[in-house]
């Protein structure tokens, strides 16, 4: 995040450091559905290698794209979906 990236996108719950840096840096975290690899890739317009090009698939892309089904995780003011939304079901869990 401190080296201009704004967005990220992956599949699962991230670290506090990593949330914390992220609400520092003004960014956000996407989640997409895993698995959906091939249906993913077809909203990618532009793909370009910007950091560890060594690392193959697992480098920082800059990706252009449109209509990309993610949901947003974590925002730039501390909202957290995945605490929130546990948070509902243990409510409501404690109401029945």
């Amino acid at each position: 995040m401190k080296e201009g990236l704004k967005v990220m996108i992956g599949k699962g719950d991230r670290g506090a450091e990593f949330i914390h840096d992220m609400i520092q840096e003004k960014g956000v975290y996407l989640q997409a559905v895993g698995g959906a690899g091939a249906l993913l890739s077809r909203k990618v317009k532009k793909s370009e290698v910007v950091l560890y090009p060594d690392l193959g698939a697992e480098a920082i892309y800059k990706l252009e794209v449109e209509d990309f089904p993610a949901i947003v995780t974590y925002d730039m003011h501390g909202g957290n979906l995945i605490v929130d939304e546990v948070k509902k079901y243990q409510t409501k869990q404690l109401e029945d």
